[in-house]
This record gives structure tokens, sequence and C-alpha cells, in this order.
């Protein structure tokens, strides 16, 4: 339990926020030699960071009020003494999101730079297996953080309890763990796949998208075509109308099997279903030897981990030299500041798996946001305009 800030912590916050509100770099310089960068006021009325006081104190950019240099070196200044880039204040904002919000552009874009140096350096120690417990507890703690708070260890006892209470959590969302969802109980409604958490799975909305993929991927008849993830069954509905010779569906939930045999799938001409977890699936197919002109991720209850680990190693190995590879690009596509990050990660991640990537922006359908569509789900999965379609062919 974090102990209560002494009036010298309150103090020292309130000083910190204020110079970073002012964009005073060299009073920031000394305070944060005795302060952290990412303090909290706990007598202030609205909850809010230095860095997120920097931005809004920026006003908005159409009011003539371009951030200015001593706005930027205030920016820098708090990001390089360690300001979390995803910290969020009580009206649910990121720094980003306020730069955003006001139209500072140079400021939003230092930020998703921001946000994508730390998922790397994150990323990186984790491959290194230097990531571990120490490293998320910091980073947790970093998050947390408030004027005087420190950290308590827990008992054995205590930690099971945390820990039970996590799993309930869990469990309580399966799209949360992909061998919870592979359990749960799905429901196929009109334009909607959910699961049991009223998570929505796939949605028709996105048709235009999936149709969009095959077109990018299949130019031409008679290509070797594979889908990972299969769902309603609108990008596989996409892809045969390009006539390919042979086509792949990999598919792990129970559920979708019996709607695959139910609308007569196994019985197409070239359509080859494997039922199964693509970690299970693919390693079968590369040792049969098995090429591609053109694979496509679509996958649900994985994150961008599990992404990296698909074309990493496996679609380097099934992708025909001259083949196309594509994904749903649903990363972060709930707030526009992590989607800009995560597309910057995954541009830098299939770069170094020896990828090109091809980008091409799509309006998502004109009242999509805030619409019935969305009644009965857990919450909604996209809130953004656009969406940045990706192709990638292998660096020539």
């Amino acid at each position: 339990m974090a102990e209560q800030a002494t009036e010298e912590d309150i103090l020292l916050a309130k000083r910190i926020i204020s110079a970073a509100k002012r964009h005073d770099v060299p009073a920031l310089n000394i305070l944060l030699k005795e302060g952290s960068a990412n303090v909290q006021d706990p007598t202030a009325t609205v909850s809010t960071s230095p860095l997120h006081a920097a931005i809004a104190a920026c006003g908005k950019a159409e009011d003539g009020k371009e951030a200015g240099d001593d706005a930027v070196r205030t920016v820098e200044t708090l990001l390089q003494n360690g300001a979390i880039w995803n910290d969020l204040n009580r009206e649910d904002e990121t720094p980003g999101c306020i730069a955003l919000r006001l139209g500072q552009k140079q400021i939003y874009d230092m930020m998703v730079e921001a946000g994508v140096r730390a998922e790397i350096f994150f990323a990186r120690m984790e491959a290194l297996g230097l990531g571990g417990d120490s490293v998320e507890e910091e980073e947790e703690e970093i998050r947390e953080e408030q004027p005087a708070a420190k950290k308590q260890k827990v008992s054995e006892e205590d930690a099971k309890a945390i820990q039970e209470v996590m799993e309930e959590q869990v469990l309580d969302d399966v799209s949360r763990d992909n061998q919870a969802y592979l359990k749960s109980q799905l429901r196929y409604k009109p334009g909607i796949l959910l699961d049991e958490s009223d998570n929505a799975v796939m949605m028709d909305w996105e048709t235009q998208i999936m149709q969009r993929h095959a077109e990018t991927l299949i130019p031409k008849a008679g290509l070797r075509t594979m889908n990972v993830g299969h769902g309603m069954g609108i990008v596989d509905t996409a892809i045969l109308t390009h006539d390919p010779s042979e086509h792949h569906i990999v598919e792990a939930h129970p559920q979708v099997h019996q709607r695959l045999r139910e609308q007569g799938w196994y019985d197409k001409p070239n359509v080859h279903i494997h039922e199964g977890r693509w970690q299970d699936v693919l390693p079968k197919l590369v040792e049969q030897g098995v090429v591609l002109d053109a694979i496509y991720y679509d996958t649900f209850a994985e994150d961008y981990k599990a992404l990296k680990e698909f074309f990493a190693e496996y679609v380097v190995r099934l992708l025909a030299k001259d083949g196309k590879f594509g994904w749903y690009n649903g990363l972060g596509a709930d707030r526009q500041i992590c989607y800009d990050i995560y597309t910057k990660v995954a541009e830098m991640d299939l770069y170094e798996a020896g990828f090109d990537t091809i980008w091409e922006d799509i309006a998502v359908p004109s009242g999509l946001h805030g619409s019935d569509q969305w009644a009965g789900t857990r919450r909604p999965y996209w809130t953004i305009d656009i969406y940045r379609l990706p192709v990638n062919t292998f660096v020539k």
C-alpha cells in the first residue's frame, strides 16, 4: 500500500507540473534532479502528469498556437527523463491523444516516436531474456507512480490471492487468452460474430476491407493462397472470387469448423481445411514443402507477438519469392496514437524479417463510430477513421 504523500512531495509535484506547463526547461532540469517526470498532484481536481500539462498548454494549433521551441524542448526533456508515452489522465487521454486533439502535429509525431522506441525497447529486452518480473514491475511502477508512492512486497498468501483475481479477470474476457477463447462458445448473429464475453470477433462492416485485401494479394487466377482465421468467412469468400488453384484455410475454433461444414466449405474444389492452431499446422506445411503465392492472417485473441512470430518464422518459409503477404491491421485501433505506433513498429519488424511494406489507406464506413452496430458488444474494437491496409513482399 502506498504511503501518503508528504507536503514536500506534493509541493515538488506541483512545481514540476507548473514548470512543464510554462515550458520552463531550465527549471525542469533542476526540479527533475529531485523528482519524477511522472509525478501527479494528489490535491488537484483534475489528475495530470507533467507531460499532459506541457502538451495541453500548447493550445489548439488552429488558433495560431503552433508549439514553439520551448514546448518542443519541454516534451523532449520530460521524455528523456522517463515520462510515459501512454500514461492516462482521468479523461482517458494519453499525452499523444491531447496533441492530436489540439492539432499539434509536431508534438504528436514526437509522442508516436517515443511510443515506437518504448515498444521496441521492451520487445528487445524480452527477446534477450532480460524482461522478466523486474522489468515488468519497474514498468508498472512507472505507470502508477504518485508522489511518495512506494511499492510494498506482499506475502506468498497475498500473492496467490492476487494471482487468483487476475485469472478470474482473464476468464471474464476470453479475448485475453487464446486457449480460453478456443474453448468458449461463439454466437453467429446477422452481421456479427461474438465470443462468449460479448467481444466482436468479426463484423460485416469489414467486408470492403477484406475484399480489398484479396484484390491486393491475388492479382490473377491460378495462384496458391492461404488464410489463417476463417471467422465469418468474409475474406475466404473474397479470395475464392479470384479463382486460386488451391486455397488453404487454417482455423482453430471447433464451432467455426462446424459452420465450415454446414456451409459446404469442406466440399469446395481446391479448398483445403486445416483444423487446429496455426502454431501446430504451419510447421507440418513447411515440412511438406508447401509453397504459397498469397498468405493472409486474421486471428482472434492473439497479440502482436503472435503476428510477429507468424511472419518471421512461417511466412518467410511458406511464401514464394514473388508472393504477397497481408494481415488484418487492427493493432490499437481503439486509439489513434496506438494504431500509428504499432503500424510503425510492425513495418520495422517486417523489414527486419525481410519484407517491404506498402500501405493503402481506406476510410472505414461513415457512421460506424457510436452506431448501433456495436449494440450488445463488450466494447468497440474500432474507433478511428482510416484503415491502413498492408501489402508485404520480400525485399528485393
